[in-house]
């Protein structure tokens, strides 16, 4: 277990779940801002440029969407135009929430630098594309970057290009993923995110698509210092990402749980909260006579004994009472006094 950064960096990921809608999106930035999520992100892309007509969809797309179309066909319906994305940036900044977006292509890497956004995500299907991690590595911004599907070797070599392009290691942030949507609880390996850090030596995160909002709360324990999660207006809305999202009050208890979690942490001192202070002389106990006992009587085991409140003598100094001597006449439960 690991010590967690504060606070952490909490992404409410809309992707295309405003199915191409310019005002879905705009109310999903208002339902993360609400949330308490740190940034929202999008996915910007020129869907020609990112795939060929003959693509295929994932199983879990044909699942989610029309099993005639395309993958390209499905990406252009649910794909907003790049001239979209200055007034989502616009109504983000309204909102007080930073605007994010996932760039598929050249085109949209530009466009994220013209709009000067803070920081740059790379998805986990980019990892072995050395063209675009190159174009990104000149960013000069921050990077998160996704890893599903991918090998150690392969997270350390698209690291490797992106150093070499100008990134710095202290601005690259690593996301431990895995692209199937939900994923198996099964399929998850948590740990996979501590191996990223410790062989990489680089800050860790998680990018999660299991149902519901434990795994993402344990990768915190474990020293996420950035979250993904996937969100949607409503989960029965057409389209490929929305069933394995979290509906706007999921969305809420995991940011709440997430910053719950920090505080809980603390910093691994052992020592008694504040809070519980005033407890000690409650639940403590105190060394007191179990019956009557005259002054000069030797204080022994029979007639000693340990109960609450602890305001008097403690029981950890009974051998050093045991064997002196009374001063005083004491009651039955009254507390021994040196």
């Amino acid at each position: 277990m690991m010590e967690i950064a504060k606070p952490v960096f909490i992404i409410a990921e809309a992707g295309v779940n405003h199915n191409g809608s310019l005002e879905k999106a705009i109310e999903m930035i208002q339902v993360a801002k609400e949330a308490s999520a740190d940034a929202v992100k999008f996915q910007t892309a020129v869907p020609e440029l990112v795939m060929t007509s003959s693509a295929k969809k994932a199983n879990y797309q044909l699942n989610t969407t029309e099993k005639n179309e395309s993958q390209l066909e499905m990406i252009k319906n649910i794909h907003l135009p790049l001239d979209a994305y200055e007034l989502i940036q616009s109504e983000c900044d309204k909102c007080g929430i930073e605007f994010m977006s996932t760039p598929f292509d050249h085109a949209s890497i530009d466009l994220l630098k013209k709009l000067d956004v803070r920081r740059f995500k790379i998805p986990s299907g980019e990892i072995t594309n050395l063209p675009y991690l190159r174009h990104m590595g000149r960013m000069g911004k921050p990077i998160i970057m996704s890893t599903g599907m991918a090998t150690l070797e392969e997270v350390r070599t698209a690291l490797n290009i992106l150093l070499g392009s100008g990134a710095e290691k202290n601005q690259i942030t690593i996301l431990h993923c895995n692209t199937e949507y939900p994923t198996p609880m099964e399929d998850v390996n948590l740990k996979a995110m501590l191996t990223i850090q410790n062989e990489l030596g680089v800050a860790v995160g998680y990018s999660d698509h299991t149902l519901g909002i434990g795994i993402p709360i344990a990768a915190v324990v474990l020293g996420a210092t950035v979250i993904e999660k996937h969100f949607t207006l409503d989960r029965t809305l057409p389209g490929p990402d929305h069933a394995a999202s979290l509906e706007p009050d999921e969305l809420k208890h995991m940011v709440d749980a997430i910053r719950n979690i920090e505080k809980a942490m603390g910093d691994g001192v052992k020592k008694p909260s504040p809070s519980e202070i005033k407890n000690i002389p409650i639940a403590r106990r105190s060394i007191v006579a179990a019956r009557g006992i005259k002054k000069g009587e030797p204080f022994k085991e029979e007639n000693l004994v340990a109960k609450r409140p602890g305001i008097g003598i403690s029981p950890m100094l009974w051998d050093e009472i045991v064997g002196t001597n009374s001063n005083k006449d004491y009651n039955v439960d009254e507390l021994i006094i040196k």
